[in-house]
């Protein structure tokens, strides 16, 4: 295989993430793995998923959603915003991406702050934080239906400007 690693790291994959999808060799750091499990998304190797998750994700693992979602998505690329610690001579590290990839053409972006811990010797994914968009908050107070309408007519709002707003939902 010539083609360049899923992982984006310009090397050829049988020379970068592959060794590690088929355990011929471990990840050295936290960000060799997360490397190796964006591309074990990309290619669908849900096995290799479930083996480099610590303890407690393993409890949690569903692997059929997970391959689910590997093989429904098209995987375009990651980006890694920040490493702390995660080299070989540590024992935690956390690493910040954003994995992009597409699904029926409309473009998404995952954006994580995951945690490593070695264990045993070998890098785990040991939990992870996603970051999302923040829900649109309200700086007036809700108008109730029967409330007085704000437009000062002296009708309940329901009967009033209710009328002609659009439905919230």
């Amino acid at each position: 295989m010539s083609d360049l690693c899923p992982c984006g790291s310009g090397i050829v994959f049988e020379s970068c993430c592959e060794p590690y999808l088929i355990e011929r060799e471990k990840p050295a750091t936290a960000a060799a793995l997360m490397r190796s499990r964006y591309s074990a998304y990309a290619l669908g190797a849900v096995d290799y998923l479930y083996k480099t998750s610590g303890p407690k994700v393993r409890k949690e693992f569903d692997a059929e959603s997970s391959r689910k979602w590997a093989e429904s998505a098209t995987w375009t690329g990651i980006e890694i915003l920040e490493e702390t610690g995660g080299s070989a001579t540590d024992q935690t590290g956390v690493v910040e991406f954003i994995a992009h990839y597409s699904v029926k053409e409309s473009a998404f972006d995952h954006h994580e702050r995951a945690e490593f811990e070695k264990i045993n010797g070998e890098w785990r994914f040991i939990d992870g934080h996603i970051f999302g968009p923040t829900p649109i908050r309200r700086e007036e107070p809700k108008i109730g239906r029967n409330d007085p309408c704000p437009c000062g007519s002296g009708k309940k709002f329901k009967k009033c400007c209710a009328l002609s707003a659009p439905a919230e939902s």
